[in-house]
């Protein structure tokens, strides 16, 4: 093994006419490939999608979707996972209205001590984008028409404790910590914001990316910022 690395030591130093050979002899065999030839290889790759999509959307119909369905105790008609199946950690009871879009790349947690268990109520027509992670500490509400971008972070629980020393005991985070969080119809959450527990936002209002949302928001405002504040109303 010594005697290898050597070797590979001295061709990358090149500090003879046989290892700078080898080493351009190396780098061809690296960067070797095929002549394109736009036609065939064009073809070839619409084939490949094809069949990807195909296959995809099989695995979806047959197998993630009736699996998924099996943790819900809505019918969730015109469901659509994107990808896969999200991630579901803890006791979560989910109830899905029509036509959501979920996507497999997605995290779904409940906090596991509150009693009853923490519910996820999605209502109609509402998409959960890439990335995004809902924590479920009480209840959380996603009203009809709602859009959550990517990397949101809805987080109704901490999952960890203040004190530090029950942090490092592996205790719950407690119930002072916890809350519901409520987004109302039409509401709009640009990509990597953050929704503390105890908030409420609007009906309408859209949300700026990065921000982290501490308070509740009104309707129909846009805000932005850490702490999240309304910047202006909107225009019906």
């Amino acid at each position: 093994m010594n005697a290898v690395m050597a070797l590979k030591q001295h061709i990358k130093a090149q500090n003879s006419p046989m290892a700078r050979f080898a080493w351009r002899a190396i780098q061809a065999v690296r960067g070797a490939r095929m002549p394109m030839v736009r036609p065939l290889h064009g073809a070839l790759y619409a084939l490949h999608a094809g069949l990807r999509n195909l296959a995809s959307q099989a695995m979806r119909a047959l197998y993630w979707t009736p699996l998924f369905l099996s943790r819900c105790e809505t019918p969730a008609p015109g469901l659509r996972l994107e990808g896969g199946m999200p991630f579901i950690a803890g006791p979560l009871r989910i109830r899905l209205g029509r036509d959501v879009r979920l996507s497999a790349a997605s995290t779904l947690t409940a906090r596991p001590s509150t009693r009853p268990q923490p519910l996820l109520d999605v209502g109609s027509n509402v998409d959960i984008g890439w990335q995004t992670t809902i924590a479920v500490g009480t209840r959380v509400v996603l009203g009809d028409n709602v859009r959550l971008a990517g990397r949101n972070f809805l987080a109704g629980y901490p999952g960890h404790p203040m004190d530090p020393a029950a942090r490092a005991a592996g205790l719950a985070c407690g119930e002072d910590q916890i809350g519901d969080i409520v987004l109302e119809d039409d509401v709009w959450l640009g990509t990597g914001v953050t929704v503390l527990a105890g908030v409420t936002i609007g009906r309408g209002t859209v949300v700026g990316a990065g921000s982290v949302v501490t308070k509740s928001l009104p309707s129909m405002v846009l805000a932005a910022g850490n702490p999240a504040r309304a910047i202006r109303v909107l225009e019906v």
